[in-house]
């Protein structure tokens, strides 16, 4: 057996990488064990390949060991012993995996019954911290892997596909699937974090109990939390609601935005109120808001002349791929970097879907107004749904102006800008005109009104606070203020 004395120096060696959480290399033991033993040392791994050895071991001493080192490779031998030229070689198997691993030990003197316990202790090590770092690439694979699975559920949800969602986590569904409701909490922390956060609370499903965390495809900062609703509104996974309250409680740089209870297939509604009330929540003391907003546009518009005018105006698209739909219809709510991501494409890609798109349609999609009616005529309609041209082919097609005259159109808009009106001077609401004016470009708004953008910015904030929507970056609430501008300027 080795002596204590240099057991102890080899707790020495270790002791430093162990504590300081350190890569323990098998190298580093190699070039230990063939100090102590004044040998030449080889790790061949299982495809037959030197892995490490020390500096001087001749190439020629493993070439005329092929044959034993084969069998000790298949489990034929445990280890062997040989002499090649002056050098007395020493073989063995690591491991009880075939094929296994061969530490080969050789020097120009028999290695002691000590040295060569010394080296069987090493090659044990070795197989250790190969083991070791084996499970933990496979923990790593399977914490990826069911971040993948979690976002996939999530985009489900976001299409309305629940069945979807259910058939691709066949055999692990998660107990989210089983509400009928649910609240998403949009928690705003830094990047960093997210991952830390996701792995404190996830079970060994991989799912976060009856709740479900996922990483923000698209904004770094932001982590998305779905948590299922009881027919109170409560939520029914006390192990989340409380836990993300009391993070942005003691973390400063934290907030968190928490939408209405809606039914699952409606998690796009949900995510939209979530980041309005995360908005609003940046700019409150306690960094917590929960959405309180108004019905939609779309809802409030005579359905039949609505549907009309919405088929009509998406009419040149309909035909077009599914993946320029999807795209379309994401970059309405996120800039193109963000889709890209999300649809793990390159952002040429996306501008060149964009392109087909709005060159059908007839429209800039850098144009706020454009922008805005194309997502109000998807929100009134459905694209992948089967076409109802049959409830609205015998009516004329109205114009959106037209749609937007409606006494429920004006009542809408003038409560949705009475805000601006009570909270602030008219300075904020003029900022918001010119910003529309300018294509939603800060730099452009601030040259416009003769003012800094920081000071265009510090506007848009207060108008977030206000509306109780979220202006920057541009989406949902940007079309909402520019139909409400649009129906008050013709309103009487």
């Amino acid at each position: 057996m080795p002596t204590p004395q240099v057991l102890d120096e080899l707790l020495r060696q270790l002791r430093p990488r162990v504590c300081q959480d350190a890569d323990l290399d098998p190298q580093t033991l190699i070039d230990w064990l063939g100090r102590q033993l004044g040998a030449e040392i080889a790790l061949v791994d299982r495809a037959g390949k030197v892995e490490v050895s020390t500096a001087r071991l001749a190439p020629d001493i493993l070439a005329s060991l092929q044959p034993v080192l084969a069998q000790l490779s298949s489990g034929q031998l445990a280890a062997a012993a040989s002499q090649v030229g002056v050098f007395h070689v020493r073989c063995e198997a690591l491991g009880r995996q075939v094929p296994r691993p061969v530490l080969v030990v050789g020097s120009p003197l028999p290695q002691t019954r000590e040295a060569l316990a010394l080296a069987s202790h090493i090659g044990a090590m070795i197989e250790v911290l190969r083991r070791v770092r084996q499970a933990d690439d496979l923990a790593l694979r399977y914490q990826q892997a069911a971040a993948r699975l979690r976002l996939a559920v999530f985009t489900a949800l976001m299409a309305g596909e629940l069945t979807l969602a259910r058939r691709m986590t066949a055999g692990a569904v998660p107990p989210l699937l089983d509400a009928e409701r649910l609240r998403i909490h949009l928690l705003r922390c830094p990047p960093s974090d997210r991952g830390r956060l996701i792995d404190a609370y996830q079970d060994a499903t991989g799912y976060h109990g009856r709740g479900l965390m996922v990483r923000c495809p698209v904004y770094d900062d932001h982590l998305i939390c779905l948590l299922p609703m009881d027919h109170d509104g409560d939520s029914l996974d006390s192990g989340l609601a409380a836990p993300l309250r009391a993070l942005v409680r003691d973390n400063p740089n934290y907030a968190l935005g928490i939408s209405a209870p809606v039914p699952l297939p409606a998690t796009a509604q949900a995510y939209d109120q979530a980041r309005h009330a995360l908005a609003v929540a940046c700019h409150t003391p306690e960094r917590v808001a929960d959405y309180h907003g108004r019905p939609p546009l779309a809802g409030l518009l005579p359905r039949r002349q609505a549907l009309a005018w919405a088929h009509a105006f998406l009419e040149p698209i309909r035909k077009a791929p599914r993946l320029t739909l999807d795209i379309t219809s994401l970059a309405l709510n996120f800039p193109r970097s963000g889709v890209a991501r999300l649809l793990d494409i390159s952002r040429n890609t996306v501008t060149a879907h964009l392109t087909r798109a709005q060159d059908a349609l007839g429209l800039n999609l850098q144009d706020p107004a454009s922008r805005a009616d194309l997502a109000l005529a998807l929100a009134i309609t459905d694209l992948l749904l089967p076409d109802n041209n049959a409830v609205t082919e015998h009516l004329p097609t109205p114009s959106v102006d037209s749609l937007l005259s409606t006494e429920a159109a004006i009542t809408w808009a003038h409560a949705f800008l009475q805000p601006l009106q009570l909270g602030t001077d008219r300075t904020v609401h003029q900022t918001l005109r010119a910003w529309i004016e300018a294509g939603t470009d800060a730099q452009r708004t601030a040259q416009n009104l003769g003012i800094s953008r920081t000071t265009v910015r510090a506007h848009l904030r207060a108008a977030e606070q206000l509306l109780k929507r979220s202006l920057l970056p541009p989406g949902p609430g940007t079309h909402e203020l520019v139909h409400a501008f649009r129906i008050a300027d013709r309103a009487p």
